[in-house]
């Protein structure tokens, strides 16, 4: 970004906050009967998109209120002393008046604006009106909806509109800085995203996964505009659902990073260790800060070992049997509501709920690599800089030893550390035996 940039950026950023000021001055000298004229609450003219912030406005054609509501949610993250400051010349403590709504953080020491605030800005205290503002915050509203404003949680049995507004950290940047921060890995975020150095020639699967994996690619290069275009989103569900199922070390996050990479999109791998919790109610409320997180977003979701979250509904003879089934038709409602793919992958297919496997649009089957195809993974694996003594003897290795092309890779790994101990680049058969074996010892075989 350059100056240029910024400066503009600054300049549409005064303007908005001069709108807000005013707006503030009006409503609170209203109510003390201080306001001698009448106030238009229409916002400054864009005179040109020359920022991303500026640019969003414009894109997204905000009502007048939207807008507020934007650039009140925005305050305490770019000037977190301009609500207080202003309320002081007005107030002698925010305790004394409470139509102006307002909270405080646990380290931020600022008003923090809730939706009784946006209420008092717009309307004051005229019943009718207040009423109205409220559809602002419902979940099919466009703010909530496009996860740019929403309004936070209260407390069990306080009003609805004292939940503090929230604006993502993702969005703060992308309007004040023009870029968009990746979410950190956290107990309030537990994905992790997944990249790969990768490339498609590296892939090695079979024609019939391939080409299934191929109309993942169409649906992402071309499913909105089915969608939008085509005016399918009567008839056709947002998102697409997709299972992966084959044993462990076949490809299958290999595939969703691969897929991710090559269509321009980020794939996030959710840790279900950190969504899973045995006390009621709380898987659903990790679940839904990750989709919301999410939405709107492109991401791939990509559960991998799902059976742990999706797995077959049981009979209900406890409490906890009747709260995990919840779960699962909880999650099942989320998935099919996200409007980005949904990848989960199971090493057996018979372990997903029935429920699930109806509702996704493909079904992909990973199987453990044939003869031929391990011997192209092994004549991919290895790095050019090493020389292989093995006497054209890779053909039957492939044939004779069954191994997914993880376990390959781990051989390969094996093989060239002990290549460097030797301070040489050539690779024997001893070594590639030696590898096999100690992959085999792992899953409990003996190597003959």
């Amino acid at each position: 970004m350059n100056h240029e940039y910024f400066l503009s950026l600054d300049q549409f950023i005064r303007r908005e906050l001069g709108w807000l000021r005013q707006c503030i001055q009006y409503r609170l000298e209203s109510h003390f009967q201080k306001a001698k004229d009448s106030f238009s609450f229409d916002p400054p003219a864009v005179e040109m998109a020359s920022n991303f912030y500026a640019k969003f406005v414009v894109q997204n054609e905000f009502s007048t209120a939207e807008r507020l509501v934007l650039i009140l949610a925005l305050v305490p993250h770019i000037y977190p002393e301009f609500l207080g400051n202003l309320m002081q010349e007005y107030l002698k403590t925010s305790g004394d008046f409470p139509q102006l709504g307002g909270t405080r953080g646990k380290n931020f020491r600022g008003f923090l604006p809730t939706g009784e605030t946006v209420m008092f800005l717009l309307c004051g205290t005229d019943f009718v009106q207040r009423a109205s503002v409220q559809n602002l915050f419902d979940q099919d509203a466009f703010l909530v909806k496009s996860r740019i404003v929403w309004l936070n949680e209260p407390e069990e049995g306080e009003p609805r509109m004292s939940g503090q507004l929230i604006i993502s950290t993702e969005l703060v940047d992308l309007l004040t800085r023009g870029k968009m921060t990746r979410p950190q890995f956290s107990l309030r975020f537990p994905a992790q995203l997944v990249e790969t150095a990768f490339e498609w020639d590296d892939l090695v699967l079979n024609p019939e996964t391939m080409e299934q994996v191929a109309e993942l690619k169409l649906w992402l290069k071309h499913g909105n505009q089915v969608l939008e275009d085509w005016d399918m989103r009567k008839k056709l569900k947002p998102g697409y659902r997709v299972l992966f199922h084959g044993p462990p070390g076949t490809g299958k996050t290999m595939t969703a990073s691969l897929l991710a990479k090559y269509m321009g999109r980020d794939v996030y791998k959710i840790d279900l260790s950190m969504v899973v919790s045995k006390f009621i109610g709380e898987t659903e409320k990790n679940l839904a800060n990750l989709f919301a997180k999410a939405e709107n977003k492109d991401w791939i979701l990509f559960f991998d070992e799902a059976d742990a979250l999706f797995g077959k509904r049981t009979n209900v003879r406890d409490a906890h049997d009747k709260y995990a089934n919840q779960e699962v038709s909880y999650l099942l409602q989320r998935v099919e509501d996200y409007n980005g793919l949904v990848i989960l992958a199971s090493n057996f297919k018979s372990n997903i709920d029935d429920a699930f496997v109806r509702r996704f649009q493909s079904v992909i089957h990973f199987p453990s690599p044939t003869p031929a195809e391990r011997l192209l993974i092994w004549k991919k694996a290895f790095p050019k800089k090493v020389t292989l003594h093995v006497n054209g003897q890779i053909n039957s290795i492939a044939q004779k030893y069954d191994l997914t092309g993880a376990e390959i890779m781990n051989v390969v790994q094996f093989c060239c550390l002990r290549a460097m101990d030797r301070s040489n680049h050539m690779i024997d058969m001893a070594d590639i035996i030696d590898g096999i074996r100690k992959e085999y010892r792992k899953e409990g075989k003996i190597l003959r």
